[in-house]
């Protein structure tokens, strides 16, 4: 999966709805969230999600991609998300999608690290 593709597979996991994260999260997948229960077992993922508003845009920064095999990609970024009626949310962020098939990739761990609210001076 070149770069690009990456990070729209990515952003999608974080607009898309709940048949989004049902096809690209692996049931073997485990998730760790700053809410709890923190930490969810895929099927748990998505069932959080179907009863969550959807983030409306997010944008990536301190984008890191590592490929320490074939068929496996890890992640790490900055995610700055915003949805109408509710405050942003940033979050340093990890991912890891293993590949299925030829062009079939699903997530098999993620996590989300808050970002320390800094105030300005």
């Amino acid at each position: 999966m070149d770069d690009n593709r990456v990070w729209n597979f990515e952003e999608s996991l974080w607009t898309g709805d709940a048949d989004q994260y049902h096809a690209l999260i692996d049931d073997e997948c485990v998730m760790v969230l700053p809410e709890q229960p923190f930490v969810l077992t895929g099927a748990q993922a998505i069932e959080a999600v179907s009863k969550t508003p959807r983030w409306s845009s997010v944008t990536f920064s301190e984008q890191q991609i590592m490929r320490p095999q074939e068929g496996l990609i890890a992640i790490a970024y900055k995610a700055e998300a915003q949805r109408e009626g509710a405050d942003g949310y940033v979050a340093y962020c990890t991912t890891t999608m293993r590949r299925l098939e030829h062009e079939e990739w699903r997530v098999v761990q993620h996590q989300q690290t808050p970002a320390p609210i800094t105030s300005a001076a």
